[in-house]
């Protein structure tokens, strides 16, 4: 991510930019989702900001960098491994879909990037889909081709987390938009609530795997 893009992103912490056409979608327990819609693909992408008052941002950080944790607490997981293609570190991950439904997976690079601006210690991570010709979807699964994911995390001052993300995901096949766009309305806050999860239960699962942490 080039470092103007950084900037502009982390700024959205303070002030997320909601021009051009967002809306308030849901705002759950001091969580605000804003979604825009995107006219050549009938699809939103989505904005979230606010706290999480359980955990701070490196716990947030370590589960959600965690691939292997992931597959413990995410049951929408199929496959998911960082792999190294044509001398470049990717992550492929087959997601499951509801009976009926083709499979989807992903090829992604994902940048992760720790800041200190003017003393404020910020995370941010970047996840963006990457052309692999030479990693094509597996027979009956659809390759997703338009997805970005950024996660922007910092301190809340207590003993809390600031979060904000900005996401797009186009699944393609033929689903129709409409059931994509209701499918978002109770997926984007069940993935909030699953990390809160997650991190709940990650010193947990550190000590029966063996892995080394501060949280443990």
């Amino acid at each position: 991510m080039a470092q103007g893009c950084v900037e502009s992103v982390w700024r959205e912490l303070d002030a997320p930019d909601l021009g051009g056409g967002w809306e308030l979608f849901l705002d759950i327990a001091g969580i605000h989702i804003h979604r825009l819609y995107r006219e050549e693909s009938c699809l939103y992408e989505y904005k979230i900001c606010g706290t999480f008052s359980d955990f701070g941002p490196e716990l947030f950080v370590e589960v959600y960098m965690d691939l292997e944790y992931r597959k413990q607490w995410d049951n929408y997981v199929k496959e998911l491994y960082e792999l190294e293609h044509e001398g470049q570190k990717l992550i492929y991950w087959e997601v499951k879909y509801p009976f009926l439904l083709s499979n989807r997976d992903y090829v992604y690079g994902r940048v992760r990037q720790d800041l200190d601006i003017n003393g404020r210690k910020i995370w941010v991570i970047n996840s963006k889909s990457q052309c692999a010709p030479g990693l094509p979807a597996k027979s009956g699964i659809i390759r997703v081709e338009d997805y970005h994911q950024t996660v922007v995390l910092e301190n809340d001052g207590k003993q809390g987390t600031r979060v904000f993300l900005h996401y797009f995901d186009n699944p393609g096949g033929m689903i129709p938009t409409f059931l994509i766009n209701w499918a978002a309305k109770s997926g984007v806050p069940s993935f909030l609530k699953d990390m809160q999860k997650a991190c709940a239960g990650y010193p947990e699962y550190c000590k029966k795997s063996g892995k080394k942490s501060a949280f443990c």
